[in-house]
């Protein structure tokens, strides 16, 4: 094992122990260096890895802080990476959507709110057809991350906002305009909306999938 790569399992190992804790300040880097038997250098070294990551927070002038580690907060990296790669991987994000947004929905469908959703019918009613595809691109985040939301699973919403690439957002809405399919996908949008707000959580699942498969299939064509 890398000496820096060591260094980061001490420092997640203080962590799943609970002796350091969200909101904490690490020790001086003197010390903390000695007592987990690094140098200074490797342990400065792993500290940067983590702020990436977004593990800690390195405040210039007062120290490094343990982040919140809350699950929005550590997945902003898979977000950046999606990203990176969501022109040459659409068909695999799509996938992995494929694979988790049903349940997503199914989960809505039983916890949701009334204030939710009525939210997320909201969000449907306020498009349509002659929309401006930027407005098309912004709904459609808007609409997938309400549900998200509304499962009540903060591991799962965070996933799924990490595949929310923007760019794969507009190149899907692009060829929806073209195949002249905007008015049936919002249908769709709307038919999820009834299900999940009526508590009807294999209604839900179900449309979600062919939403999303629908999607993936005429994209799989434009390739």
């Amino acid at each position: 094992m890398a000496v820096t790569d060591e260094a980061i399992t001490k420092i997640k190992d203080m962590l799943i122990s609970g002796e350091l804790k969200a909101g904490d300040r690490l020790p001086p880097e003197k010390d903390l260096s000695e007592r987990l038997g690094l140098s200074r250098s490797s342990l400065r070294e792993a500290v940067k890895a983590l702020e990436l990551i977004r593990v800690l927070d390195v405040r210039r002038g007062d120290g490094t802080y343990v982040t919140s580690l809350e699950p929005s907060i550590l997945m902003e990296t898979m977000s950046f990476v999606v990203d990176l790669h969501q022109e040459n991987s659409a068909a695999q994000l799509l996938e992995v959507r494929r694979i988790l947004e049903p349940g997503s929905a199914s989960l809505a469908a039983r916890r949701i709110s009334p204030e939710a959703a009525a939210d997320l019918r909201d969000c449907v009613a306020v498009v349509g057809e002659n929309s401006s595809e930027e407005e098309l691109v912004a709904h459609d985040l808007a609409f997938h991350a309400r549900i998200a939301k509304a499962s009540g699973n903060s591991y799962l919403q965070s996933l799924l906002d990490g595949l929310a690439g923007s760019t794969m957002r507009s190149r899907i809405w692009n060829e929806l305009t073209l195949d002249k399919a905007v008015a049936a996908t919002l249908a769709e949008h709307a038919a999820i909306a009834r299900a999940i707000s009526t508590g009807d959580p294999d209604l839900a699942r179900a449309l979600m999938t062919v939403h999303v498969s629908g999607v993936e299939l005429r994209l799989s064509q434009a390739a």
